[in-house]
């Protein structure tokens, strides 16, 4: 009862806390003008992209709405500490869920990653010339600090936790030793990677939201009650963001949400010995990032040739005629299938 306690008040904290500094956050978000300067669709990108394109909603709708899904779970925290103060420090112990062994990485991860966002909302919000393009270099940039990020988490993973194994489903576990640090590195790219999901209004909510609630089922299944209940209130978190962000939305993702999340996810992947899993628990964003490879490749070795009409694979199915809202649908539905399945496997071994 202890353990359901600490994830449930946690949760329910974190939620009330997003919905209730949203309308705060979202009335800077509109003063500060807090929106892309310069459409994608000016970018050199494909006819077929223009026409499902809303370029007034992008040029007008602010990009770091994930900040509402971190600074809620940092308030929960806050709230948990306030709690203590006044109804002693043993309810305190009792509902907070950062311990060294479990939560500390993954929240380190979360707050550092989803600034690193930030700072790259920043620059496409306010930088000029060709900055505000977001130039090749610039992403190389993004990227170089993700790895040196995998880098030091990889090595916490090696040396502080003492994991250099995978965990293979039905055959046990698989000892890695010093290559566990680049296996890792290109897990959390693979999973980086998979921001491009951040597209359509609601979408990456819903997809995040299932695959977080599945995290917490695993490792409550494992016996991981504090990083269960994190990932619990992530997941609480990236609800009351989609309670402001169903169409139309007040704000979108942004770097600072999808580079917080997706590189945390990883983290909590090898934390929970799912990472062979995670293609099937997180199969959406996978798919979608595959989309954009599998199109990249194909014009490049097909003389041009496509396979999508275009990609990543959500803007696939606009393309088709599918309206925002049943693409959105369409992928909770599927991430919410392909999640549960991952838990049923990953709990069954």
């Amino acid at each position: 009862m202890s353990n359901a306690i600490k994830i449930l008040v946690p949760v329910i904290l974190c939620f009330v806390s997003g919905i209730s500094l949203t309308p705060v956050f979202t009335h800077y978000f509109y003063k500060y003008k807090l929106w892309r300067r310069v459409s994608r669709a000016s970018t050199g990108t494909q006819p077929a992209f223009h026409a499902i394109h809303d370029e007034n909603s992008e040029l007008h709708t602010p990009r770091v709405g994930g900040m509402i899904v971190w600074i809620s779970v940092i308030f929960s925290l806050l709230l948990i500490w306030i709690i203590g103060i006044f109804w002693g420090s043993s309810v305190e112990n009792n509902l907070n869920f950062i311990s060294r062994k479990e939560t500390l990485l993954p929240f380190f991860t979360l707050i550092i990653a989803s600034l690193i966002g930030l700072g790259d909302d920043f620059i496409q919000i306010f930088a000029t010339g060709r900055f505000s393009n977001d130039p090749m270099f610039l992403r190389w940039l993004k990227i170089g600090i993700i790895v040196s990020l995998g880098i030091i988490i990889g090595w916490w993973f090696y040396s502080k936790l003492g994991i250099d194994y995978v965990f293979v489903p039905g055959f046990g576990f698989f000892t890695l030793g010093i290559l566990f640090l680049p296996f890792f590195i290109i897990i959390m790219l693979a999973v980086f990677s998979s921001s491009v999901i951040d597209g359509i209004d609601g979408l990456s909510g819903g997809v995040l939201a299932s695959i977080f609630a599945g995290y917490a089922v695993i490792a409550f299944g494992n016996g991981q009650y504090d990083l269960s209940a994190f990932c619990a209130v992530v997941a609480s978190g990236i609800l009351a963001f989609l309670w402001f962000n169903i169409p139309p939305a007040r704000f979108y993702m942004g770097e600072t949400g999808m580079i917080g999340l997706t590189v945390t996810i990883s983290v909590i992947a090898f934390l929970t010995n799912t990472v062979l899993l995670l293609p099937i628990i997180a199969f959406p964003l996978f798919i979608t990032s595959l989309s954009s490879i599998i199109q990249m490749l194909s014009r490049k070795f097909r003389n041009g040739k496509k396979v999508f009409l275009v990609a990543p694979l959500h803007h696939h199915f606009e393309a088709l005629g599918w309206p925002k809202y049943k693409v959105t649908m369409r992928y909770w539905v599927v991430s919410i299938i392909t999640t549960s399945l991952g838990v049923i496997i990953a709990l069954s071994f």
